[in-house]
């Protein structure tokens, strides 16, 4: 009996239904799949089953010391114990064990997790290792006939990576939220590769803060062939368009290094400038420059490259590589994480096209560029053995096979391949240039000549800009002029996908750990927005690391870390040797920390404040904060507490993050409510408070009406929330769900089941008819039983999600709510631990 093992459970099934030709059966071990035909199992992991950890006696941060930590023996325990007692189990069963995790760092220590577990139950069995680039049945297929021994000096530098990253991140997050007192679920979290990251982000918003802003001017004209001239071309046969005779042209000069300009610094230049053109009525021609630019095709994806791309159609970078790893695993492209910018010399780009011919979607453009007489594709600078850029591999799903979502990402690194191996386009450029007394005005034309890749490739500008024929000489019209005051602009905050370009660039991170770097930027209460923007917490905690160690901030350090751990999987190093060094690296950070402990600790304390702070309490004038009660909700409170007891509720659902917004009546900020995928402004919670209680009354109740009186009403809650309930509440909770937003309007039709009127919510542009609220609730109700499982009640939750959650366990809404958040997401792709828990609160 042969054993593979996989990185996950989706990778294993695909690979099950290669190998045995869709003939496999299943079965589950403590709650794990198992794959079977032919005297094979495969079984996937959940990614790493085995962390690092310090030794139970380490666990009590009031009792151990943050710097006892940098020493502290590091073991290592299961925490997916089901999944280790699965492999265990089968390994006994085995003759011969194949692992066939990720081919990377990160899946060849996964590996090296599986193998040491089999080895602690059968120290003889044969263990191989398969790697591929693609799940598809060729690559997985030719994988399995030619296998190879597992890279231990790779797993190492995984492994050096992990101890690192947790002596690192465990002794100075300790430090930290200790001096702050910042303990419980919000402590402070540092790490190598997230605080460098995060004095990025601040970095920018300081240029951002510190910018003082310059006035300047810009003139613009607009230029019109003369009537004579258009009677000309008219005679000699042409027929221009009105439009094709008029176009904006601006104001420029030559600044001291000759450089063309057309900012005017001096409010007195730009005004003498003004009067001069709108005083006269044409301009001559003095200078018509034509040339044509080649517009070369890109270069294939890498991990940075394809997430700035899905960055430009909107999907976040961690939301990208999620979606892309799902499409690796089901065989449509390759593997997503790759610093490869060249083809590998057996991919035959006609080969792949060919599988695209006949396609509805994709068809034509791939048909368009087998008419070429010879196919190259673009190279970039990078070029790696281990994977090749991302590409299809030539499976196609159907658009029943996946969600909305991945198939425009699989759409997106379709036509990125069309676009390598298509031609260039040709820009025709024109400049036109004209006097007005001493004064020049520019105008500059553009057209796209030979569209060439961007026919296939629909993701960039070819936006035109027309400027019509004119001959050195000629006599425009000149109209319409216009002086603009303008101010120059602060830095642009990085987008996420630039802010990785950036990481890249300096050597902070890997293409593997970049986008979970910034998610868990967010996830501490450090960057809110997009693009990202620190909170009050953030900047001081970089500035705190910055005034006293600076190394930990500094990406230098980092990217060393970097260069030392790949010196390990080249096997110039060994993993004692860097992780030694990382140690006596963090004991001298610590001595300068020490030494402020308590200046660091007053310093984080006022920036937390900082960050809940809403403004004055009515009641007494002391703060108004966001707090957390026990049961983890949130509310606003005093910060007089317990000499004020005034407070005021929030939305159960989400977490709130305050706005620079202020409310005109209270001088309150407003609220956001975060809560997984769905954000919705609360505004101020005091008026909010203010608007509660019972709007008009919609007809009898159902429960108690016949024998009590009982009536409906629509009501809002303090919290914001809007529900039809009883008028006898709380000796009736009957209660039906409202919308939160938009107003609610009560018509003149009623229903004939319940004799209610039908309700209608204006909120944006197309009112949505809501009806009978009853009716609407049933319907809600009847939904959600047809659903197939009660778990796609759930906003945000859709079969894709449901099949992953079953995958770890969870098959119901009462699995979800007694269900550990954290636990879920380490099991789920994609899924974050918050995420859960604002279904959970759904739920």
């Amino acid at each position: 009996m042969e054993l593979i093992i996989t990185e996950k459970d989706n990778a294993a099934r695909r690979i099950a239904d290669i190998l045995s030709g869709g003939t496999y059966d299943s079965s589950r071990e403590n709650g794990v799949n198992v794959y079977e035909w032919g005297g094979k199992r495969c079984v996937g992991l959940s990614g790493h089953v085995v962390g690092v950890d310090f030794p139970s006696e380490y666990s009590d941060w009031r009792d151990v010391e943050p710097v006892e930590l940098i020493d502290a023996d590091v073991e290592k325990t299961a925490t997916k114990e089901n999944i280790v007692a699965t492999l265990r189990l089968l390994t006994r069963r085995a003759e011969r064990v194949t692992i066939a995790t990720d081919y990377d760092r990160e899946g060849e220590l996964i590996g090296k997790e599986a193998y040491d577990i089999v080895r602690e139950v059968d120290e003889d069995v044969p263990i191989r290792r398969v790697r591929f680039s693609s799940i598809t049945e060729n690559e997985v297929q030719n994988a399995f006939d030619e296998p190879d021994d597992l890279d231990f000096d790779l797993a190492a530098a995984g492994e050096a990576r992990q101890i690192i990253d947790l002596i690192w991140g465990a002794a100075l997050t300790r430090f930290l939220s200790l001096s702050a007192g910042q303990l419980g679920d919000d402590f402070i979290s540092v790490g190598r590769v997230q605080s460098p990251t995060l004095k990025l982000i601040v970095d920018r918003e300081r240029e951002i803060e510190a910018f003082d802003p310059e006035d300047y001017w810009e003139l613009f004209a607009d230029l019109r062939k003369s009537e004579a001239q258009r009677a000309s071309e008219t005679s000699s046969g042409e027929e221009p368009r009105d439009d094709d005779t008029s176009f904006e042209s601006q104001y420029f000069y030559r600044d001291e290094d000759g450089n063309e300009a057309e900012r005017v610094w001096e409010e007195e230049t730009a005004d003498e400038v003004y009067e001069t053109l709108a005083d006269r009525e044409s301009a001559t021609v003095v200078d018509v420059n034509r040339r044509t630019r080649t517009d070369t095709p890109p270069e294939p994806f890498n991990t940075t490259q394809f997430i700035r791309a899905a960055g430009a159609i909107g999907y976040s970078a961690k939301r990208a590589m999620s979606i892309a790893e799902d499409l690796y695993t089901a065989g449509y492209i390759t593997y997503p994480r790759t610093d490869n910018t060249v083809y590998p010399d057996d991919l035959d780009p006609e080969e792949l096209l060919d599988e695209f011919t006949g396609h509805s979607t994709l068809g034509d453009s791939a048909e368009s560029l087998l008419e070429a007489d010879e196919i190259t594709p673009t190279e970039g600078d990078e070029e790696t053995t281990d994977h090749p850029p991302i590409h299809p591999t030539g499976e196609i799903p159907s658009r029943g096979d996946v969600s909305d979502d991945e198939w425009e990402i699989f759409e997106l690194v379709v036509r990125r391949f069309y676009a390598t191996v298509a031609d260039a386009a040709e820009w025709e450029h024109l400049k036109v240039v004209a006097d007005v007394d001493d004064y020049r005005l520019k105008a500059n034309g553009k057209r796209l000549v030979e569209p060439g890749y961007h026919d296939v490739y629909p993701y960039f500008s070819t936006t035109e800009n027309f400027v019509p024929d004119v001959d050195e000489g000629e006599e425009l019209a000149l109209s319409d002029v216009e002086l603009e005051a303008k101010q120059t602009q602060p830095p642009r905050r990085y987008g996420q996908s630039r802010l990785i370009e950036t990481m890249e660039g300096m050597g902070i991170g890997t293409k593997s750990t970049r986008h979970n770097t910034l998610e868990k930027l967010y996830d501490r209460g450090y960057i809110e927005s997009d693009p990202p923007r620190p909170t009050k917490l953030a900047m001081a905690v970089v500035d705190a690391a910055e005034n006293y160690a600076d190394r930990v901030v500094s990406e230098e350090m980092t990217a060393q870390l970097e260069a030392d751990m790949d010196a390990i999987a080249n096997g110039e190093a060994t993993l004692d040797d860097v992780t030694d060094e990382s140690r006596e690296m963090l004991e001298e950070i610590f001595e300068n920390l020490a030494e402020s402990r308590e200046e660091i600790g007053d310093h984080l304390r006022k920036s937390l404040k900082d960050d809940k702070r809403l403004g004055p309490c009515p009641e007494c004038g002391e703060d108004l904060l966001v707090r957390r009660s026990r049961h983890g909700s949130y509310f606003i409170g005093c910060d007089g507490y317990p000499d004020c007891e005034n407070t005021l509720p929030l939305p159960s659902t989400g977490k709130p993050l305050i706005l620079e917004d202020e409310c005109e009546d209270h001088g309150l900020n407003e609220v956001k409510m975060l809560a997984g995928r769905q954000t919705f402004v609360h505004g101020c919670p005091l008026c909010k408070a203010e608007d509660a209680g019972e709007g008009p009354v919609l007809g009898e109740c159902p429960d108690c009406g016949a024998e009590h009186g009982g009536e409906l009403a629509i009501k809002t809650l303090q919290n914001g929330s809007r529900l039809v309930g009883c008028t006898r509440y709380p000796d009736c909770e009957y209660s039906l769900p409202l919308p939160r937003r938009g107003e609610i309007e009560v018509t003149d039709e009623y229903c004939d089941d319940h004799d209610l009127p039908e309700l209608v919510v204006h909120s944006g542009d197309d009112p949505w008819e809501l009806g009978c609220p009853i009716c609407n609730y049933q319907e809600f109700q009847a939904r959600e039983s047809d659903s197939g499982s009660d778990l796609e009640s759930l906003d945000g939750v859709g079969a894709k999600t449901v099949e992953k959650l079953a995958d770890a366990g969870i098959e119901d809404l009462e699995d979800l709510t007694e269900a550990d958040p954290d636990a879920v997401a380490d099991d789920v792709e994609g899924v974050s631990a918050d995420r859960i828990r604002s279904w959970q609160a759904k739920a």
